[in-house]
């Protein structure tokens, strides 16, 4: 048997949504011969669709697929990111924005935020908010692309993207088909196992026809109709470190007195979990994301009905889910990809980011016909690593909640959290410093954030700011100064909307 009998020849995309036309569209691009790639979905089960925000690492994704912003924007209906706003989360009367991209530009060995910490010891309350390009633009609800001239206070913010999750699966799988993927409609019946080795052989559709490959991508959703349904992997539940388990989603039309879509997201904290407001260009994603221990789900629709910003274009949409993770995300010849690989809720807009996260694994680490276990090993190492940084960054939010209001935020604020976190939380208490680790998503700029906007103020700063002899009172000041300059002078975000990428 030569080399060549070893590669992968047939891979099996299971499910379509947002994770299985990601899956498709970027092993098309990659596999440009010698390997069949076929995508089941069925249009009876339809898809969640609720995940409508995204982080900056989705332009990649785009950009390696080469992707067009402009088509990608008008086509997904969308509008541009710059960071996410939280309302009520430390206490009930604070807000606080958390940016993509720095606060400010480091101008000293010491961090600017030491610097932001000396002068509100010394009196200065000017919010840590104020040094954020991302929140100027935001706050003034304009928008401008990031200059590429690093001198340049414009250079120190990023940007993601709201977009409808459904539309940008339909723009993928034009994209994936276009590129030779073979769309199979239908549901599975039955998956069959290889007696000796227990692996995936094929599945078997409700009319009979029998699908075999060496691959497969399980993008089933909740349900893991392969990692869970088939092999058994198990899951591991974090549901005591996040108690939400229900969401309750519902779009409404924006206000026609406002033809300016806030370029944010905003998530609101409330009675028993929180709220999401997320705009597009033809309407807002709303939801209500809550624990079912304290909310009964008709109230929460209720109270999300009643909070909308404009008319209801549609019915309160319901889904259940346990925070956690797969035991393995690569089991045997199977990779799970999206919901079936786990879920964190949505707070910090990284499901689609992980979506993206484990199709770039697949390709770095992609296997032969032997799937050597010490790559299955490392994916997973990776996964799991992943995952875990971002559960202790979403449990942030809710351990430092200031609120004692409900028994969510009493319970939340009270509970024993991971070693990892509890061990960040003190590195910034005491001293202002952001413990990073491997694998971390959420770079220091995003800890900062939080841990300033709710409240984690440092009890003293670094000691070697003292060694410095920097006065950065003035440096600070035309900081701020030059930020709301280029924010007042950038265009609305419906302009740029409207002129860049009106929704087709």
């Amino acid at each position: 048997m030569g080399d060549s009998d070893r590669k992968i020849r047939r891979i099996l995309v299971v499910g379509g949504g947002s994770a299985g036309w990601m899956a498709a569209a970027m092993l098309a691009n990659a596999l440009k011969q010698n390997c069949a790639i076929t995508l089941v979905e069925s249009e009876e089960i339809g898809t969640i669709g609720v995940g409508e925000a995204t982080i900056p690492p989705i332009r990649i994704f785009n950009e390696t697929l080469g992707i067009d912003e402009r088509e990608f924007m008008a086509a997904t209906k969308g509008s541009f990111k710059l960071g996410i706003e939280f309302v009520g989360w430390g206490r009930e009367d604070t807000r606080y924005f958390h940016p993509f991209g720095p606060h400010g530009r480091n101008f000293d060995m010491v961090p600017l935020h030491q610097y932001w910490l000396k002068a509100r010891m010394a009196g200065d309350d000017t919010p840590l908010d104020d040094y954020s390009m991302a929140w100027h633009i935001a706050r003034a609800g304009r928008f401008s692309h990031p200059s590429p001239d690093q001198r340049s206070v414009l250079s120190t913010f990023e940007y993601a993207y709201h977009f409808d999750a459904g539309l940008y699966a339909r723009f993928l799988r034009a994209y994936a088909e276009k590129r030779g993927v073979t769309r199979v409609e239908g549901k599975i019946a039955d998956v069959g196992l290889h007696g000796e080795t227990g692996y995936v052989r094929d599945v078997t559709m409700a009319d009979g026809r029998v699908i075999e490959a060496d691959l497969f991508i399980d993008c089933s959703g909740f349900r893991g109709l392969l990692i869970e349904g088939a092999l058994k992997t198990g899951y591991e539940d974090w549901s005591h470190w996040l108690p939400c388990d229900r969401a309750v989603a519902m779009p409404c039309a924006h206000p026609k007195a406002d033809p300016n879509p806030t370029p944010y997201t905003r998530s609101t904290a409330r009675e028993a979990g929180w709220q999401w407001r997320i705009p597009l260009q033809h309407r807002i994603g709303n939801g209500y994301v809550y624990c079912s221990d304290f909310m009964e789900d008709d109230r929460a629709a209720d109270l999300l009905t009643q909070r909308l910003d404009g008319e209801a274009l549609g019915d309160p949409r319901h889904v259940r889910f346990t925070a956690g993770r797969r035991r393995q995300h690569w089991n045997k010849n199977v990779i799970a990809v999206g919901l079936s690989s786990g879920f964190l809720e949505p707070l910090e807009s990284t499901s689609i980011h992980l979506i993206q996260a484990n199709i770039s694994k697949i390709l770095a680490l992609f296997p032969d016909k032997d799937f050597d276990p010490a790559t299955r090993d490392e994916f997973n190492r990776i996964a799991h690593g992943e995952m875990e940084r971002i559960r202790d960054f979403i449990i942030l939010h809710y351990k430092l909640t200031q609120r004692q209001d409900s028994e969510l935020w009493r319970y939340v604020s009270a509970m024993d959290i991971p070693d990892t976190l509890a061990l960040k939380i003190e590195h910034f208490r005491r001293h202002g410093r952001l413990i990073a680790r491997e694998l971390d998503l959420f770079a220091p700029p995003s800890w900062l954030a939080v841990h300033v906007g709710q409240g984690n103020i440092p009890e003293g700063l670094d000691p070697l700011i003292d060694y410095r002899g920097v006065d950065a009172g003035d440096w600070l000041g035309r900081l701020r100064g030059a930020m709301a300059a280029e924010a007042g002078r950038m265009p609305m975000h419906g302009a740029v909307l409207a002129q860049h990428c009106a929704a087709t």
